[in-house]
């Protein structure tokens, strides 16, 4: 499956996340700018979708602990890979995408044993870095495994399209968009209805108080880690699959991209990923149709900027970042 191109792995992944919604708009539509608005909006929702997965990830870390744990980008990384291995290997896909999640989720728990609970009582800045060196660890054993240069699926795998009406949406965009929509409320209904969710927020709102009423605080963080591990690694499946191509290095854009996702809706406020995944998805695609790739990052972290300095706590953050439910 290794690839024979000779662009850097970065630079081709890039080329088919920029490339690939002008495409599909350009071919049967090409003159009419209100119906290429509308496919790009499709585009940009599913690009959104997938980061409101990874920023949800980072979410859940960041409400209960207070730490970004800056290994999500590479466990999405990792997911994509599970995913491509098992599709390569004939599998459907409901499995490899559960098989995607589950492998992010055990290495999300890993990294919660090994990278964070030894230092769960140093400085906050500490575990952070930890997690970094644990994401660089992983990046390097996918690329002893896999290889440095892009994996490649055949594009007619996933490739079929419904017409809807003037635009098209592929079979692969309305599974990226059906899963994050039954994961994010498969996750609402765990933290509002069930009694794990009442821990997470239990330990979100005061780590000590939860443990005088009972609450296992130890389990409830190997919970978050392993969740947040879970989202990542579907959020992984979803967008390799769907370009059908992945390299050891498209964790670290799209992690960073949804670092920024998380910002904008509200450092300590999950949910506030429901509104900015799709908003950042939406002007990153729009921006690549009307302004060029090349302008993509600066609209994308000239807009974080914007929110902080009209609204250091996000889009869906209180008066004040430190009131208010946490998740």
């Amino acid at each position: 499956m290794s690839s024979p191109l000779p662009a850097s792995a970065v630079d081709f992944v890039s080329n088919i996340r920029t490339s690939g919604p002008m495409l599909w708009a350009a071919k049967p539509f090409q003159e009419d700018l209100g119906t290429m608005l509308l496919q790009q909006l499709v585009n940009g929702l599913t690009l959104g979708a997938v980061y409101t997965l990874i920023a949800l990830s980072f979410s859940l870390v960041m409400g209960i602990l207070s730490i970004l744990n800056l290994a999500i980008g590479e466990l999405f990384m990792l997911g994509g890979y599970l995913g491509f291995a098992l599709i390569a290997a004939h599998l459907p896909l409901p499995v490899a995408l559960l098989g995607g999640m589950l492998g992010a989720a055990v290495m999300g728990i890993v990294i919660e044993k090994v990278a964070y609970q030894p230092l769960r009582d140093a400085p906050l800045i500490t575990p952070m870095l930890s997690t970094l060196g644990f994401s660089i660890i992983l990046q390097n054993v996918v690329t002893n495994v896999w290889g440095s240069d892009p994996l490649q699926l055949p594009s007619e795998l996933f490739d079929t399209r419904i017409p809807l009406g003037p635009i098209s949406i592929g079979v692969m965009q309305l599974v990226v968009i059906g899963v994050a929509v039954v994961l994010v409320a498969a996750v609402a209904f765990l933290i509002q209805k069930t009694s794990a969710g009442r821990a997470l927020r239990a330990v979100a709102e005061n780590r000590d108080v939860a443990r005088l009423l009972g609450v296992s605080a130890g389990r409830v963080t190997l919970l978050a880690f392993a969740i947040s591990g879970a989202l990542a690694g579907a959020a992984g499946v979803l967008i390799s699959l769907h370009y059908a191509a992945i390299t050891p290095y498209i964790g670290v854009d799209t992690g960073l991209k949804a670092i920024a996702v998380m910002i904008i809706g509200g450092t300590t406020r999950v949910w506030g990923a429901l509104l900015a995944g799709p908003l950042i998805g939406i002007a990153e695609v729009l921006t690549i149709a009307y302004g060029g790739s090349q302008a993509r990052d600066l609209v994308v972290y000239g807009l974080m900027i914007l929110i902080l300095l009209l609204r250091p706590q996000g889009l869906l953050g209180g008066a004040r970042s430190d009131v208010g439910q946490r998740v």
